[in-house]
């Protein structure tokens, strides 16, 4: 049997209560259920019971270790319906100071984070598979995104693809 998908994320984090405020105020994450020191919450439009699990583990606890000098979880990707809602997150991000990056990645378009804590993840929208090019197609590409571009190629309203690695199957 294979794996499907991610079904939800756990974290560690210095607050739960301040990390449940970020998640909620910026990605737009509910609270499905919360008591002392943890919480776990629902992405917007899913289906899943939770998506992100919080445990507080108090303000004296040291950064994350995981770097290109350590082992250890770099990131999560969550994704994002459409290019507006990337563009809308790349705002939002910023206003709240935590938006570090925005990379095209050929076959999809991603914001870099970090939470209060400074656990990074990626916000993601990928091309569908139906207008992927060859250019699209062409390996791992880590190059500078031109949001207003891909918006201006795809459309605001344009929904994420399912994958690329179904891309052959469609």
């Amino acid at each position: 049997m294979a794996i499907h998908q991610l079904n939800h994320a756990v974290l560690y984090v210095r607050d739960a209560e301040r990390s449940t405020a970020f998640y909620g105020d910026v990605l737009g994450f509910s609270v499905v259920q919360s008591f002392p020191g943890a919480a776990f919450l629902r992405a917007p439009g899913s289906t899943n019971d939770h998506d992100l699990g919080l445990f507080s583990i108090g303000e004296d606890a040291a950064a994350s270790g995981a770097s290109r000098r350590t082992v250890g979880l770099y990131h999560l990707a969550w994704e994002v319906e459409t290019l507006g809602d990337l563009a809308d997150l790349a705002a939002k991000l910023s206003e709240h100071g935590a938006l570090v990056g925005a990379s095209n990645h050929g076959t999809t378009k991603s914001l870099y984070a970090r939470d209060p804590d400074g656990l990074e993840f990626e916000v993601v929208w990928l091309i569908p598979a139906r207008l992927l090019t060859d250019d699209d197609r062409n390996g791992a590409i880590t190059a500078p995104l031109d949001l207003a571009s891909e918006i201006e190629r795809f459309g605001r309203n344009a929904p994420s693809g399912i994958g690329v690695s179904r891309h052959a199957a469609l």
